[in-house]
């Protein structure tokens, strides 16, 4: 029993910093980096008072435990979410939400790169495990079957919705004229223009994958996780895609 119960408190002790360790790795070089070691210290203080029997320096760091951790919440909502959608894909988890079928990938590398030669610009979300309804919410419901004519058609202009995002979904070119959340991180080139600032915006708050094609430089490029991989040939796109996801057949109606 003895026995039983040390390795009960290995297991514990293992699975805590495993937790850690991949919390470090979901945050590392974010913002929230510096606020999570500023609440580990506050936790450390903590058990130090109520160690050696500080009580009122333990009632104040009890106290600012609560108010950082709302603050913490409050202020990185989308380092937040970016760690939860990193969770979510997860091998083990997806295996349950994702058949292994595949999808309109060639359609989509067939218009980007030919509205790249064309020196049109646009943008392609391809919605993965987290849903973008607040994306879908700001352009147009289409629910068409997705196609390279289709997508070169919304994105010349004068077309009403070729300034903003398509939303792909399954195997459905979903909405379109989508408005994107623009990124906010200050180190970015000079260069990239409002699609590609939108483009990193989106992934750094969800787990979708964007193709980008530019209209100056005549380029595409592909983001996800907050990163952006410009001048993507077409066969490294198509691989690229294919590798990172399944997209889904559309529901027969019953």
């Amino acid at each position: 029993m003895e026995r039983f119960r040390i390795l009960l408190e290995i297991l514990d002790v293992v699975l805590v910093s495993f937790l850690i360790y991949r919390v470090f790795l979901l945050i590392r070089g974010t913002r929230a980096a510096q606020m999570f070691f500023g609440l580990a210290l506050l936790m450390i203080t903590s058990i130090a008072a109520d160690i050696f029997g500080l009580d009122a320096l333990n009632w104040i760091v009890s106290n600012l435990k609560t108010v950082w951790v709302i603050a913490f919440v409050i202020l990185f909502q989308p380092e937040l979410r970016r760690a939860l959608a990193a969770l979510g894909q997860n091998r083990f988890f997806r295996n349950f939400v994702r058949s292994t079928e595949g999808g309109p990938i060639g359609e989509i590398v067939q218009a980007a790169n030919r509205l790249a030669e064309q020196g049109l610009g646009a943008l392609i979300v391809i919605e993965r495990e987290a849903e973008l309804r607040a994306v879908e919410e700001t352009g147009t419901r289409i629910e068409s079957r997705v196609t390279s004519e289709i997508l070169e058609t919304i994105f010349t202009p004068p077309t009403p919705l070729h300034d903003g995002a398509v939303l792909i979904r399954g195997n459905q070119l979903f909405a379109a004229g989508c408005i994107l959340p623009l990124t906010t991180n200050p180190h970015l080139a000079a260069t990239l223009g409002t699609r590609h600032r939108a483009a990193l915006g989106i992934t750094e708050e969800t787990d979708a994958v964007v193709v980008v094609v530019s209209e100056e430089m005549r380029s595409v490029s592909l983001a996800m996780d907050g990163r952006l991989r410009l001048n993507i040939d077409p066969a490294a796109l198509r691989s690229e895609l294919a590798s990172l996801f399944v997209i889904q057949p559309k529901k027969k109606a019953a």
